[in-house]
């Protein structure tokens, strides 16, 4: 790998990609720690804390990368967009105007990528007016006046829309997915807290016996789950593709067989960051709102705090882990159908003379390839599902409070290895050896 990565450095172009996604990192993590004019930040660190006792933030402390229970300008991060992002996918579905808009090919995304900057805007604004009122007059202000309030306001919404330029500039000028990698570096910076967190709990002052077999548990359950992501995100199913011969000129030209690589995640980690982010929306409503919900209520919150299931004592929270499934299931279908057009693929082979063999061109190879794409597809969903559910399985059986749990590792094991992937296809057309060929 090393090797390779000096040969990716020799390379002007990936040089100069690679380089400018570190120093856009750099500025995310430094961003992290400036804080906002006007604000008690003790007093929103002590907040943050009793609610960490619940567990009910640790999926958007992880996602912050600390930066909200720190009050900096990058409080919301790019939750906001996230959440916009859902929202304008899930619209799709309901906006004829919208699923056009999806249709009409990069044009269309252009279309739709702008609504989402602008809602991704309205809701960081939303949030930021609606943290103010919440607890401006209960000491999270230094002072309730005009002039901390709006620092308080712009500061949020400036912040949330500022990160959301960084990811799609590093997309458009660096290596990998912008927003994946602003949301990487966010989960790796809470790493080293965690990993404290997990060792003072379970290793220090055990005995030797206890401390060896918990540090031992503690490493399987991540590296199982880091191989799994990896077998997950390489399983491809080929679907063979030949070509008819024909004459060119006076030569016959064709004939030769390729495939059509499906991944069986094709999806990635969206299903988990949208349902992960759908999960927590109430939990963070319910704490913000400074109101213990009460009967059927705090049951039903308890059900989706993934720090709940699993817990023999409460098996009742353990439901909320069938919804989470369901969510997972329904984005990866979901965000395939956005991605992979079977009609697109079977029009442009139909074009260039290609046929699946044993399938008609046309519809039936539209249907064939609807087929294929719904039970990978659901293989990959499920897998995704496994892969998440075993560490948080464990934290739920003994009792680990973290932030770094099942949707964390995959992210980060997932979000690097696209991004290695997009580094090895640029160096390929470099006829450069990859990473993942090695």
């Amino acid at each position: 790998m090393l090797t390779t990565l000096r040969n990716a450095l020799k390379i002007k172009d990936i040089r100069k990609r690679i380089l400018y996604t570190f120093m856009m990192m750099v500025v995310v993590r430094l961003g992290s720690q400036l804080p906002i004019p006007g604000v008690n930040r003790g007093y929103f660190a002590q907040w943050f804390a009793s609610q960490q006792a619940t567990g009910a933030f640790n999926f958007f402390s992880a996602f912050t990368g600390g930066s909200f229970e720190k009050m900096s300008i990058f409080a919301l991060n790019i939750t906001p967009y996230i959440t916009s992002s859902i929202i304008i996918q899930l619209l799709t579905i309901a906006i004829p105007q919208l699923e056009e808009m999806q249709r009409d090919g990069a044009d269309g995304r252009k279309k739709l990528q702008n609504i989402t900057r602008f809602v991704t805007v309205g809701l960081a604004l939303f949030e930021s007016i609606a943290m103010v009122i919440g607890f401006g007059r209960s000491g999270l202000l230094q002072a309730v006046n005009f002039v901390n309030v709006m620092s308080v306001i712009v500061a949020l919404t400036a912040g949330s829309a500022f990160l959301m330029w960084i990811g799609e500039q590093i997309t458009e000028k660096g290596v990998g997915n912008g927003i994946s990698i602003v949301l990487l570096i966010n989960i790796i910076s809470r790493l080293p807290q965690d990993l404290s967190a997990l060792f003072n709990s379970y290793v220090f002052n055990k005995t030797i016996a206890k401390g060896t077999l918990a540090a031992i548990i503690i490493i399987a359950i991540i590296v199982l789950t880091i191989v799994l992501v990896i077998i997950l995100n390489d399983a491809v199913r080929k679907i063979p593709v030949q070509y008819a011969k024909k004459m060119q000129g006076r030569r016959l030209v064709g004939g030769q067989g390729t495939s059509i690589p499906l991944k069986v995640n094709t999806a990635g980690v969206i299903p988990v960051i949208f349902a992960s982010s759908l999960m927590s929306i109430p939990q963070m409503i319910v704490a913000f709102l400074g109101k213990s919900p009460q009967g059927a209520g705090a049951v039903i919150v308890g059900m989706l705090n993934q720090n709940n299931w699993f817990n023999f004592q409460r098996p009742v929270y353990s439901v909320g882990m069938l919804l989470y499934i369901v969510l997972i299931i329904f984005f990866a279908y979901f965000y395939t159908s956005i991605t992979f057009n079977p009609i697109e693929v079977a029009d442009n082979l139909k074009k260039q003379g290609g046929f699946v063999p044993g399938i008609r061109p046309g519809k039936p190879t539209v249907e064939y390839l609807s087929k294929i794409l719904g039970y990978i597809v659901f293989i990959g969903a499920i897998g995704l599902t496994i892969v998440v559910l075993i560490p948080i399985f464990f934290n739920g059986v003994f009792g680990a409070s973290v932030s770094f749990g099942g949707t964390s590792l995959i992210i980060i094991v997932g979000v690097i290895l696209e991004t290695l992937q997009s580094i090895e296809s640029q160096m390929v057309v470099r006829n450069y050896k990859g990473f993942l060929s090695e």
